[in-house]
């Protein structure tokens, strides 16, 4: 059996029940050294093997090559969900058309997720998911992406919003968005989801301050309806009250 895991925003607290069996029942587990951290507790003694960043191949094809070889329980880890910029799909790409293993997905909370929940209610209607990192995907797409999202006037999630070697990609992705949004559109920027110093901050497109953006961030940008009481941030599902 290949697990394929989900471990949610990065706290135990977070993890589904079948997360926690399932790594439970690995022989080995394999994943990136962050996150293999953040398991250390419930790997205990088992079998692992951690590879760094941009390793994502070569870390699923060793679990692949393992359980076949060993015939043991085998589980990679990913952040959130497995399936959402995870190791799902990559899992089932490198397998291709052989049937020779069981392969089992276990769900998990996405960035997304955990951050609407701290910060109230951002989801309640349609939304979508943008990832402003161009490693794999061409920047022309992206700005396609957001700028179809912002005319639709969905909810829109920006992961990987910043980084070092990416500074200007969330400016660029405000100004694309800002064609159709108001410049007071609410935005909730949700740090370190499920961790320590896990923190939400509430600011508008045009008041957002992009250095309190990096790679362990997510940002949600509403929509038209969006606003924000007692310090949450509401999208109205349309109910009438």
């Amino acid at each position: 059996m290949l697990y394929v895991i989900g471990l949610g925003p990065g706290g135990e607290a977070l993890m589904s029940q079948e997360a926690l069996a399932a790594i439970e029942d690995c022989d080995i587990v394999v994943g990136y050294s962050t996150y293999m951290r953040l398991i250390k507790d419930l790997v205990k003694d088992k079998e692992h093997f951690a590879t760094g960043m941009r390793q994502e191949i070569d870390r699923c094809q060793k679990a692949i090559d393992v359980a076949i070889e060993t015939g043991k329980n085998v589980g990679v880890i990913s952040s959130g969900d497995a399936g959402v910029y995870g190791m799902a799909g990559l899992i089932l790409e490198l397998l291709g058309d052989r049937a020779d293993l069981e392969v089992k997905v276990i769900p998990g909370i996405t960035a997304s997720l955990g951050a609407a929940a701290i910060m109230g209610a951002p989801l309640m209607n349609d939304f979508c998911h943008i990832s402003l990192s161009d490693l794999m995907t061409p920047m022309p797409i992206i700005e396609k992406r957001l700028l179809a999202a912002a005319e639709g006037d969905f909810v829109i999630c920006l992961y990987n919003p910043r980084s070092k070697g990416r500074p200007n990609h969330l400016s660029k992705a405000l100004s694309i968005i800002s064609q159709y949004k108001s410049g007071d559109t609410i935005v909730g920027i949700g740090k370190d989801i499920g961790r320590k110093k896990e923190k939400y901050i509430l600011t508008t497109i045009k008041d957002l301050d992009e250095t309190l953006v990096d790679m362990t961030t997510i940002v949600i940008i509403g929509n038209k309806e969006t606003y924000v009481k007692n310090n949450r941030m509401i999208t109205p599902r349309g109910y009438s009250l």
